[in-house]
């Protein structure tokens, strides 16, 4: 045994990617962490905002401010919205975690089903004559407007007055 195997050491998030609830708790704890980083970062952003935009050097324009300003600004918001990101995506996750379980659970009925569909369908049960007594192949019944030609040379012959 090599002692380098990364499989042989224990990891408890082993353990948690084992289980659909204990993924979700996890998940659910990591986007309650981001979230509360979120909101820390707006306020930064925020703060951050109104200090730059009110740094003024001797021989600015009042645009020359906010102009210095916008890539940092710039830059927070893409930050904010990575972290919004990853916690919808934290979301998504735990419910197709979910998801993968309910269809593993459900594959072994899913194809037992499909074995006796194939067994059916290879062995079909015998079925009673699709004629009833008394008719011929090509005849319907009296009353149905039209029947179905026995041949091809009675194509033209076999309408029957309504």
């Amino acid at each position: 045994m090599n002692s380098n195997d990364p499989f042989e050491t224990y990891s408890p998030l082993r353990d948690v990617a084992a289980n659909p609830e204990a993924m979700a708790r996890y998940l659910a704890d990591v986007q309650r962490v981001l979230l509360d980083i979120g909101r820390n970062l707006e306020t930064l952003a925020m703060e951050t905002r109104v200090h730059l935009r009110g740094t003024q050097v001797p021989g600015d324009r009042f645009y020359h401010a906010r102009l210095r300003a916008l890539p940092v600004e710039r830059q927070l918001k893409a930050v904010l919205s990575h972290v919004n990101d990853l916690t919808d995506g934290l979301e998504k996750t735990a419910y197709k975690r979910k998801a993968f379980t309910d269809e593993v659970n459900k594959l072994p009925k899913v194809r037992r089903e499909k074995e006796l569909a194939k067994a059916r369908k290879k062995n079909p049960p015998l079925q009673p004559a699709q004629n009833p007594a008394g008719q011929q192949g090509g005849q319907q019944a009296p009353g149905h407007g039209y029947s179905v030609p026995v041949n091809i040379y009675d194509l033209g012959q076999n309408r029957e007055s309504a």
